[in-house]
């Protein structure tokens, strides 16, 4: 199943995510998804795992043009010429002699001048030809409105927190009102304990009874169920894992249709609660990491 972006590519709806997948897993990860029929990858320069990304789509011996990859500019290389290098940076470690989709990993409100220049790097490797379409990552409207004020190329994704438990409606209006493609990070709440955010009174969305039984009637896991809602709703989703058979059970979600009062059901357990950071709450230490050299 792909998606068109607002500039004509297209993208496989469905893509593997490996946030908080460690180096040493991570090859193997992406060898598996790409083995279960992925063609579509997320990682992040934060995420450290960017070269074995890389490693594991060439072990998988298909041509670089049959995989997706998409990656994200961290904080600490925001900044024209800064964000320009940063390119350069993820492309040496994914050994992937371009991107398709660079996105800016958050929108940093504290220092939102240096957002808009690494935004401005983006339009130009865009007009380069050295990405194939650039975007966001957590931009609230208020944050989208300010980029958009400054800016030129409208982004084509905007990356967010997005399951059940944190639908996040007012965002994804924002976005659709600008032909921006939503993005889910976390599309099954398996970042519902994401360290250090939110209380001890998280509910996992995996346990929810009203997706157990959505779940059963179809003969699908509850993982499968909220993959198939993010699809149906028209979204991009981003599952992680990196255990074979349970990156293999994510992509079985083309084979069965879940019914209107099911997706409605489904959009009914948002709590308006995030499990992730917020935003708008600058993180000076973290935004502070250096990413590595190429």
């Amino acid at each position: 199943m792909e998606l068109t972006l607002n500039n004509g590519v297209t993208m496989p709806a469905l893509g593997l995510g490996v946030f908080q997948s460690a180096p040493e897993q991570t090859t193997a990860a992406v060898e598996a998804a790409l083995a279960a029929g992925y063609r579509h990858i997320d990682t992040a320069a934060a995420y450290g795992n960017e070269r074995e990304v890389g490693q594991g789509i060439r072990k998988s011996g298909l041509d670089r043009s049959e995989v997706f990859i998409e990656t994200k500019v961290w904080v600490s290389d925001y900044g024209y010429d800064q964000t320009l290098h940063a390119y350069e940076k993820a492309v040496g470690k994914l050994t992937s002699g371009y991107l398709d989709l660079l996105i800016l990993h958050q929108p940093a409100p504290d220092r939102f001048d240096k957002t808009v220049a690494a935004y401005k790097a983006l339009e130009t490797l865009l007009a380069d030809g050295r990405v194939r379409a650039i975007g966001v990552s957590n931009f609230m409207p208020h944050h989208m409105e300010q980029l958009l004020d400054s800016t030129t190329v409208v982004p084509a994704v905007n990356q967010i927190e997005l399951h059940p438990y944190f639908a996040q409606l007012s965002v994804q209006a924002k976005d659709a009102e600008h032909g921006i493609l939503t993005q889910a990070w976390s599309p099954i709440g398996g970042i519902t304990f994401y360290p250090g955010w939110g209380g001890e009174d998280r509910r996992n969305v995996m346990q929810d009874p009203e997706i157990a039984v959505i779940a059963q009637a179809h003969g699908k896991t509850p993982a499968q169920v909220m993959l198939r809602w993010h699809l149906q709703q028209g979204r991009s989703a981003i599952p992680k894992s990196t255990n074979p058979a349970r990156i293999a059970e994510n992509f079985d979600v083309f084979g069965f249709e879940l019914s209107t009062a099911e997706l409605a059901a489904i959009d009914a357990l948002d709590t308006g609660v995030r499990s992730g950071p917020d935003p708008d709450v600058a993180r000076e230490e973290r935004f502070a990491m250096v990413i590595p050299e190429a």
